[in-house]
């Protein structure tokens, strides 16, 4: 049987990264979405290739380039779309490799655009980590180099917190570091007491 799938998803600077690295912590696996497209823009990756077929100029020293694909898709309206196109079964394949090898009860799948792309389809539970605003906003702007124009150009492609909220199973507070790993201490004992039911799709 394939473990119990947590989707975890977050906007910008709520604390995604930290809540991970908890449920790591307690024993639980995590497939790490932004990681994946890492590993595949990596030399010896398979995105290398796929998006070299599109955009040869994107591939510096045998991997991607991210400045290159800004820049593509900055001058190009269908860049993105194409370089979507081209990862995303990769990212999936990728995602499936790990469900299929993971030995655990629980696993978690770390993904950014959970409900943007979809994916939150395919889970058994929605954990969406949240802070109040003040605090993203000053979280993200401590960043070398971060300013709130750009701060408010990420935050208008990602769903707004509200709505990830409504939409979540289990809301992760992130505002306290042990308030939030006794939130994840007790998801993952309500799982393994089937308190959750897994989604029968």
């Amino acid at each position: 049987m394939r473990p119990f799938l947590v989707g975890l998803t977050g906007s910008i600077g709520m604390g995604k990264s930290t809540a991970a690295g908890m449920f790591r912590a307690e024993g639980v696996p995590v497939w790490d979405a932004d990681a994946a497209v890492h590993a595949l823009y990596s030399i010896g990756g398979a995105g290398v290739a796929a998006i070299g077929a599109l955009r040869p100029e994107a591939i510096v020293d045998g991997a991607v380039s991210r400045p290159e694909l800004k820049a593509w898709i900055a001058e190009d309206p269908q860049a993105l779309a194409r370089i979507e196109a081209a990862i995303h079964p990769l990212v999936a394949e990728d995602r499936a490799r790990f469900i299929a090898e993971c030995r655990s009860d629980i696993a978690v799948l770390d993904i950014p655009l959970l409900f943007e792309t979809g994916a939150w389809e395919s889970v058994d539970l929605v954990a969406v980590v949240s802070a109040p605003e003040e605090v993203q906003r000053a979280r993200v702007l401590a960043r070398p180099g971060m300013t709130e124009a750009q701060l408010d150009a990420i935050l208008a492609k990602q769903m707004p917190d509200a709505e990830k909220r409504s939409r979540a199973d289990v809301v992760i507070p992130s505002l306290n570091l042990d308030a939030t790993r006794a939130t994840i201490a007790a998801l993952i004992q309500d799982i393994r007491q089937g308190k959750h039911a897994r989604n029968r799709s």
